[in-house]
């Protein structure tokens, strides 16, 4: 649309673009503005020490932030703490969908029972399984002990165990998200291809990749796009069931890590440059992703 068209398309709907002006003011103020502000931020030395003098030093920032080992340890660790989630987040929702998708006794029950994971506010369940990986009153030592008698683990005092424990925890919230997705996606594709496929002969298996899966993509890809940008932004489920990195910092990933220099060591513009090469990583996979699986094209 040009700018002539774009001129008399507003004077003919004035009324309309005024209705959603105030919309578009708070999205500016509570969005554009701060994201404006985290730029001009990533280019300065402000921190605790130059609150108020803080000046601009270029691309200094971003040099610290690509030349400190840290930043790539913590890369790797947040690569794949996103890879694992996703995996199980997917791998079990859509087995659970393909289950509730069938005829099966109680079904709405065990749709319900399935959601509540995800329908909980997220730091309530976090705090929950934080308390259940306690050494010794903990539930799940409990259990290794009593039934399994097995040794119990130092879930939140070894950087391994805690790292597993907040991967676990996570695990349990993302999978009903996938599950509901996948659930609305099988319930589109027609019983007659399954039929179809039944009179040739083919099996369970070779029905769902020739089938299922291809039909699935369209809705799986955007889903899984949004879990990968949740997941490897999921600052609350690593601070609470690490208790802000426990122990010693060795469960941060990126998210958390930049949190912890903002609000413990006020390092407002490395911060700043950080939560950008975040940003920066996170636009480019979800381009280069949905451009390599196609998922905007139709399949019907």
């Amino acid at each position: 649309m040009n700018a002539t068209a774009l001129a008399q398309n507003f004077r003919e709907n004035r009324l309309a673009y005024l209705y959603i002006l105030p919309s578009f003011l708070v999205l500016g103020f509570v969005v554009l503005y701060p994201f404006l502000y985290n730029i001009v931020i990533s280019f300065s030395n402000m921190s605790l020490s130059h609150f108020l003098d803080w000046r601009f030093v270029g691309l200094e920032q971003y040099r610290k932030v690509f030349t400190e080992p840290l930043f790539y340890v913590l890369f790797l660790k947040t690569l794949l703490w996103t890879a694992v989630n996703l995996f199980f987040h997917v791998t079990i929702g859509v087995f659970l969908a393909l289950l509730l998708n069938r005829p099966l006794p109680g079904r709405a029950l065990f749709r319900t029972l399935l959601i509540l994971p995800w329908a909980v506010p997220q730091y309530i369940t976090a705090l929950t399984w934080r308390g259940m990986f306690n050494y010794e009153f903990g539930a799940i030592n409990l259990i290794m002990q009593q039934v399994f008698n097995l040794a119990p683990v130092q879930w939140l005092s070894d950087p391994f165990w805690a790292y597993t424990a907040a991967t676990l925890t996570n695990i349990w919230l993302g999978f009903p998200f996938m599950m509901v997705i996948a659930l609305g996606g099988l319930q589109s594709i027609p019983r007659e291809l399954y039929e179809a496929a039944d009179v040739d002969g083919a099996s369970a298996w070779q029905q769902f990749w020739t089938i299922t899966a291809p039909l699935l993509k369209p809705v799986m890809v955007p889903a899984i796009t949004l879990g990968v940008i949740w997941t490897f932004n999921n600052f609350n489920v690593i601070w609470l069931v690490s208790d802000g990195g426990k122990p010693a910092d060795s469960t941060h990933i990126l998210v958390s890590f930049v949190y912890r220099q903002v609000f413990n060591y006020y390092r407002y513009g490395y911060a700043a440059a950080l939560s950008l090469v975040i940003f920066g990583i996170l636009l480019a996979f979800g381009i280069r992703f949905i451009r390599q699986t196609k998922a905007t094209e139709a399949v019907y």
